[in-house]
């Protein structure tokens, strides 16, 4: 299989990863500040913060931030006005520049809880999971009753491969709003990565069912799909989730996984060179491609993309059959068998049965 996308960080994710929309973006914990007794600077800092407000409401990011900038001008300890100026830089794909003022906001204010919320956001995105716990822990109790708070915190758990954590922020997350259309996505993915695939479709469906149109929940849906075996059907469903996100790294991926199981190499080598260009830590993207060479009878190279899939993150499904494979092609039987018997010692029933016929 390839990625199993978690909604905006990216299980894949949901992680690139389409972004995860921050719902407390409009609150303003300085609001009294701003609005009563303000000072000629204060008064027009309000006015630009507020200008910017609409336009990231109308997702015109650039111009959000430049209002925002402009109201940090007049009144440089804006703690609100670096929050949001920093969600509407990650949105517009600039993690490096939010981080940098979700910190100037925490630097005003250093109890300022939505900062650390999205502070943590970006520091996932970034791939410091441990810096995205340690912010969101600062304001659990702040947040422990909000879904929003819950999920965010099982994704985390979830990059930190703490599965028990992350199953039961995501279950909370549940409880306390039972149509949270990204808890139910992402506890899916959860449940698919522990090979529970029956439980993952029932919160998949359940999430489409909310909202047909979450393409993390459409992309999750595919795989599963994918996985029974039904490639033409699944292909239908990420392409409705690449109609809402056409550049999303894992979307282009899994169209590409899904036409080289259709035989279809020749449309799916742009997609996976694509979705490398825009991540190339991707291990399954790397598992993907390799799968195309292998096609191509081209086994040197297939290896190559198998060994970089197999640094990244060898629990990419089928990796070490594909390995084996490659290598048996090269003439390298020893290391064929190798591979074989590994992927057999994780429950790998292709690398049990080329060991069984090939390694006697």
């Amino acid at each position: 299989m390839t990625n199993f996308w978690v909604l905006d960080y990216g299980f894949t994710k949901v992680s690139n990863l389409v972004r995860r929309l921050f719902v407390w973006v409009f609150i303003i914990h300085h609001s009294s500040f701003i609005i009563v007794g303000c000072t000629n600077d204060s008064d027009e800092a309000a006015q630009f913060f507020l200008k910017g407000n609409l336009q990231l409401q109308k997702r015109e990011y650039k111009e959000a931030i430049r209002y925002y900038s402009e109201a940090i001008a007049k009144k440089p300890d804006f703690a609100d006005a670096y929050n949001n100026r920093g969600l509407a830089k990650f949105r517009n794909d600039d993690r490096e520049g939010a981080l940098a003022d979700y910190n100037r906001a925490l630097d005003a204010d250093r109890d300022f809880g939505t900062a650390y919320f999205n502070r943590a956001e970006v520091k996932l995105e970034m791939g410091d999971a441990a810096g995205s716990l340690s912010d969101l822990e600062r304001i659990e109790k702040q947040y422990q009753d909000s879904t929003f708070y819950q999920t965010r915190l099982g994704d985390t758990y979830v990059r930190l491969n703490k599965v028990a954590q992350a199953q039961t922020a995501y279950d909370l997350a549940l409880q306390l709003k039972p149509n949270n259309v990204e808890a139910l996505t992402n506890r899916g993915a959860l449940y698919y990565s522990q090979k529970d695939y029956k439980t993952a479709e029932a919160d998949i469906r359940q999430a489409l069912k909310l909202n047909p149109n979450q393409d993390a929940a459409l992309n999750n849906q595919s795989l599963l799909l994918a996985h029974a075996g039904n490639y033409a059907e699944a292909l239908t469903y990420v392409e409705r989730a690449l109609a809402r996100q056409p550049r999303q790294p894992y979307y282009l991926n899994n169209k590409a996984y899904l036409l080289i199981r259709l035989n279809r190499p020749a449309e799916a080598l742009p997609l996976v060179e694509e979705s490398l260009q825009r991540d190339n830590q991707n291990a399954w993207a790397h598992y993907t491609l390799g799968l195309y060479w292998l096609g191509q009878r081209q086994a040197a190279k297939a290896l190559d993309e198998f060994r970089t899939a197999e640094k990244l993150d060898a629990s990419v499904d089928a990796l070490y059959y594909s390995i084996g494979t490659a290598e048996f092609a090269l003439g390298n039987k020893a290391k064929a068998c190798e591979a074989w018997q590994r992927g057999e010692s994780i429950n790998d029933e292709q690398a049990r049965r080329e060991r069984a016929s090939r390694c006697r």
